[in-house]
């Protein structure tokens, strides 16, 4: 493991300086952020470096809820189990995969060197609060983030489909 790797371990507060998402970068840096990491991801069999380097990420493409175009995202690949799930960090609002998975449930995972199609099922109700207890009591980062912020977090399970 190397040093990246070692340090993205550690983090254990959303307000942690050393966190990927608190440190600064030029508006030319995030200019395609998502795609330098999408194709880092392909291009090495789902690893990449920086920031991220040993953790295990998926990408979700997701159909836009009002475009109909497809997106792709990376996202941290969470289990509970044998269920994988994904949930990211909000402001002031939810993010768009969130909303498109909302919206189209069919979606693609990139997961390793595999690429297959699942379901996307957004969580609400009583198994949102059982499910969420449970992820936030086995997760302290997203725990420490979601008493930061009024909205729940978002929390989709993610069903492998036959192909």
């Amino acid at each position: 493991m190397d040093d990246n790797a070692a340090d993205t371990k550690k983090v254990t507060s959303y307000d942690d300086p050393d966190a990927p998402w608190n440190k600064e970068f030029s508006a030319e840096e995030m200019t395609g952020w998502n795609d330098d990491v999408i194709t880092e991801f392909r291009e090495n069999g789902g690893q990449v470096g920086g920031d991220y380097a040993g953790a295990t990420l998926l990408l979700l493409t997701t159909t836009g809820a009002k475009s109909g175009k497809p997106h792709v995202v990376p996202l941290g690949a969470l289990y509970r189990g044998d269920v994988l799930y994904v949930s990211s960090f909000i402001e002031d609002r939810y993010p768009a995969w969130y909303h498109n998975a909302k919206a189209n449930p069919s979606v693609t995972i990139e997961l390793g060197g595999e690429k297959f199609p699942a379901r996307a099922d957004v969580l609400t109700g009583e198994r949102y609060d059982e499910f969420a207890a449970w992820a936030l009591a086995d997760n302290p980062l997203l725990a420490d983030y979601q008493s930061k912020v009024d909205k729940p977090l978002p929390l989709v399970v993610l069903t492998r489909e036959a192909a």
